[in-house]
């Protein structure tokens, strides 16, 4: 099965890489070329001093490797390679592998690898065959468990010191947050930090980016406040709280969720690959559909700042996989654990929904999980259409419709969307929430082909 171009460029680190391997993309810099029926593909690039850069990809993963020195995974040749073979049997075919290629991709298919690799994506190193009973004491789960009081303790007198701050705020009136500026905000987030408590820091920065944003900013910054006031009330009161609802408080101020439900397997579609960065960390959220569970899943992956996450997942790809569920506020959120045999085009797009529909959806979502931004759907038979303030997904065969959101409109995924409808009904897959919906995905009435509409960051 070989990828379109689109799916090969969605796996660039950056811009600058998507244009280098373009570049690489033709016949010309390239010798010993070949393939395999495993989803195995390799070659030589001639590189800058002569010598040629051996290059191997095993598509399943994808995994990549090359003599090159960039420290971008996938490199400039190694997406060269993929575009090469994307177009088509000619450039690149059926051989044997040589035996730098076969070396490397006979060391992946082995147990001690695919655990470093999952270790890598963020999975356990480990699995529980080779782990022995006698490996935690006593004694290493009484720390632990010092350890875990002593940080709710801080997250505790984080969530008191914050409750102070709204309150100052109200008292002294939204108006004096514009005029004291982002830096008050940013000493609180510090302090949140310190207490050991990310989720809260995170929320206390955007609170301080409302401050003077623009038209109707205090109304968004009263309504900001509110649910970071509910979800310190919620801490400081969890052991009152039913246990779902407490795993999602500890998850949303910053607790780390553990992969803990049971297994599933499925063929799952691979619906959207989009990365977000901050000066620290650069993340990255793949959207998975099951075919037979008809579960949604995301994937997490990151990167350190300017390097792009390992785990990489073409949209319009089938997998056989397994995944482990997440508990509390990452519900949605599962760890890839393997995957079985060669990825396949996906055949039809998934089953989708109205846009009232979709606002049920994420209506009961925010009764179990107040702090959710957005929800996952799938929406069916619907038009982009311009609006007074932006434009909208419409029912082709009803009354109601989506406004997209705000950020979306300046994003070419907008623009690729309206080129896929041609004015027509399209199956669209996104985020539904309070901001409008964020379009991720699309397919045409004529084709199951996926088209990726974002590859950058969703701001």
């Amino acid at each position: 099965m070989r990828w379109t171009a689109e799916q090969v460029l969605a796996l660039a680190p950056d811009a600058a890489s998507r244009r280098a391997g373009s570049g690489l993309g033709l016949p010309g810099p390239w010798s010993e070329t070949g393939g395999s029926g495993t989803g195995a593909v390799w070659g030589l690039c001639r590189g800058s001093d002569g010598r040629p850069y051996r290059t191997v990809v095993d598509s399943t993963g994808p995994a990549y490797r090359c003599s090159c020195p960039s420290r971008r995974a996938p490199c400039r040749h190694a997406l060269g390679l993929l575009l090469l073979w994307a177009g088509g049997a000619g450039a690149v075919p059926d051989a044997e592998a040589p035996g730098w290629a076969e070396e490397w991709l006979a060391g992946r298919s082995s147990p001690a690898r695919r655990r470093e690799e999952r270790a890598a994506h963020g999975g356990p190193s480990t699995s529980a065959a080779d782990t022995t009973a006698g490996d935690t004491t006593a004694g290493d789960a009484g720390a632990a468990r010092r350890r875990a009081e002593r940080r709710a303790a801080r997250i505790t007198a984080g969530a008191r010191e914050l409750e102070q701050r709204l309150a100052d705020l109200l008292r002294g009136g939204l108006a004096s947050a514009a005029q004291s500026g982002y830096g008050p905000w940013e000493e609180t987030a510090a302090r949140m930090v310190d207490a050991q408590a990310p989720g809260l820091a995170a929320r206390v920065r955007e609170l301080g980016a409302l401050a003077g944003s623009g038209q109707g900013w205090p109304a968004r910054l009263l309504e900001e406040s509110a649910l970071v006031h509910l979800l310190d009330r919620a801490w400081l009161e969890i052991d009152r709280l039913p246990e779902p609802l407490a795993a999602v408080v500890r998850t949303r101020v910053g607790l780390t969720a553990t992969a803990g439900g049971p297994a599933v397997r499925d063929d799952w579609l691979v619906l959207a690959q989009y990365d977000s960065a901050d000066a620290k960390l650069t993340t990255r959220r793949i959207w998975l559909r099951g075919r037979e569970t008809g579960r949604t899943a995301l994937l997490l992956s990151y990167g350190a700042a300017g390097r792009a996450p390992g785990l990489a997942l073409p949209p319009g790809l089938v997998i056989d996989a397994e995944i482990v569920p997440y508990g509390g506020a990452g519900r949605l959120r599962a760890e890839l654990r393997e995957r079985f045999g060669t990825p396949v085009p996906v055949k039809a797009p998934p089953p989708g929904g109205s846009t009232e529909e979709a606002l049920a959806a994420y209506g009961r979502a925010l009764r179990d999980d107040p702090w959710l931004d957005a929800w996952p759907v799938t929406l069916e038979d619907v038009v982009p259409v311009p609006s007074d303030d932006g434009w909208q997904l419409a029912d082709a065969r009803g009354p109601s419709a989506l406004p997209v959101a705000p950020a979306a409109g300046f994003r070419p995924g907008l623009w690729r969307l309206l080129a896929v409808s041609g004015g027509g009904p399209v199956t669209v897959f996104g985020e539904c929430g309070h901001r409008g919906f964020a379009p991720l995905a699309a397919w045409s009435g004529d084709s199951p082909e996926t088209v990726a509409l974002t590859s950058t960051a969703l701001s």
